[in-house]
């Protein structure tokens, strides 16, 4: 199932929301990550005017998400002046599996104006170099999104340095909002898997998206691209930050995860 029909298919319930989730979404034996924050994103939609801007993602993956109906809770924690603080969770029962805290904000008129500089869009996304979807080795989920490497390497074969710019877009033509893109931030694999040089576990812990340019309207087949840095690792945990940009490569979105190795 396509992206946009799977999250179309979120539904009221008397006690929250549910979703029922394919296997071809998993990322091993829980639901793709950045899936689980788009999801408490759109129930949190239900509560939050349509025109405040998501500003600030923060998720925390506690426990694993299986295939079949998910079920959220959400609510909102505070309306200030121009500012939502809400609050989202995939939960079994009295469980909670993924935490999410998300701030919707409207324009502030400000005289701080800090433009990241622009990368070039031009650069070429090489068919050579794109990230293969082999039943059974790969995650699930990767069968839904194109991968192409243009600089560091695939995961487990043994990068000289803890970076890699990728650029991504969803497989299937759709039409996109900001639960698109936050898939997008997170598909890509950590640069930390890509120094080792044999297949281990990781998963991400904690996640942090802060959103800055949030247009959707480019081409099915435009690529957005993921610069991403392991800053710091040790002891079987690594600090990794990215920058998400357009098409026309302007800066997206940026992006901090912590991420255990088992390995």
């Amino acid at each position: 199932m396509i992206y946009s029909d799977l999250l179309a298919g979120l539904q009221r319930t008397d006690a929250g929301w549910s979703i029922a989730l394919g296997d071809d979404w998993l990322q091993g034996r829980t639901a793709f990550g950045g899936l689980q924050s788009s999801m408490c994103v759109r129930a949190l939609r239900d509560l939050v005017p349509p025109d405040l801007p998501l500003r600030t993602l923060q998720t925390t993956f506690i426990a694993p998400v299986p295939a079949g109906t998910v079920h959220l809770r959400a609510q909102v924690l505070r309306t200030g002046g121009s500012t939502v603080h809400a609050e989202a969770r995939i939960v079994d029962g009295d469980q909670t599996l993924c935490l999410v805290v998300a701030v919707f904000g409207r324009n502030r008129s400000s005289a701080v104006s800090v433009a990241a500089t622009p990368v070039d869009p031009g650069e070429a996304a090489d068919p050579k170099r794109e990230f293969p979807y082999i039943e059974g080795v790969t995650p699930a989920f990767t069968r839904h999104f194109v991968m192409r490497w243009t600089r560091g390497g695939f995961p487990f074969q043994g990068s000289a340095e803890p970076y890699t710019r990728i650029h991504v877009r969803h497989r299937e033509p759709q039409p996109m909002d900001e639960t698109h893109l936050i898939a997008l931030a997170d598909t890509v694999p950590s640069p930390g898997l890509s120094i080792l040089r044999k297949p281990v576990m990781a998963s991400s812990m904690t996640w942090t998206l802060e959103l800055f340019d949030q247009r959707t309207d480019f081409a099915a087949e435009a690529f957005w691209r993921m610069d991403t840095e392991v800053t710091a690792g040790a002891d079987g945990y690594l600090g990794q930050s990215a920058q998400m940009w357009t098409p026309d490569g302007r800066l997206a979105a940026l992006s901090r995860q912590s991420v255990v190795v088992f390995g």
